[in-house]
């Protein structure tokens, strides 16, 4: 399969520089696969699973808000959230998620709490799905 350049930059630094030959990841208006010679275009990140073909061998991670980019055959994924699955803390995910569950719990809760919390259930539910593909 033909590969293309692939940057991976996160608030909190680059995360991959090199060579892929596919990268799928949701998009906020559904999934989008992308092979070499992909047309231009820019399209903003949603919440889910990416899935980057590296050497043959796919790679899993959590991929969260952000956006991607396909210039010059050139890929930028830029999100704000990037964890390889290898790399994800599952008891952390967990933790998450009940704090997230007991604010959803709570009846007093405000409507700014509640739509953190879904967010927040919503990425550790991402993150400890993504974690079991580890080895897979």
């Amino acid at each position: 399969m033909t590969s293309f350049p692939l940057k991976i930059v996160t608030p909190d630094g680059l995360e991959y520089d090199g060579k892929a030959e596919e990268v799928c990841v949701r998009t906020t208006s559904g999934e989008l696969g992308v092979l070499a010679g992909h047309l231009n275009m820019v399209a903003p990140l949603g919440m889910g699973m990416a899935t980057i073909v590296i050497d043959g061998k796919k790679r899993y991670a959590a991929c969260i808000g952000g956006m991607i980019s396909v210039m010059n055959k050139e890929v930028t994924l830029v999100p704000t959230t990037f964890e390889w699955a290898e790399e994800i803390d599952v008891k952390r995910a967990e933790a998450s998620e009940e704090r997230a569950k007991k604010v959803l719990a709570d009846k007093a809760a405000e409507k700014t709490e509640i739509r953190m919390a879904e967010a927040r259930l919503k990425r550790a539910l991402i993150r400890k799905s993504t974690a079991t593909f580890v080895n897979n």
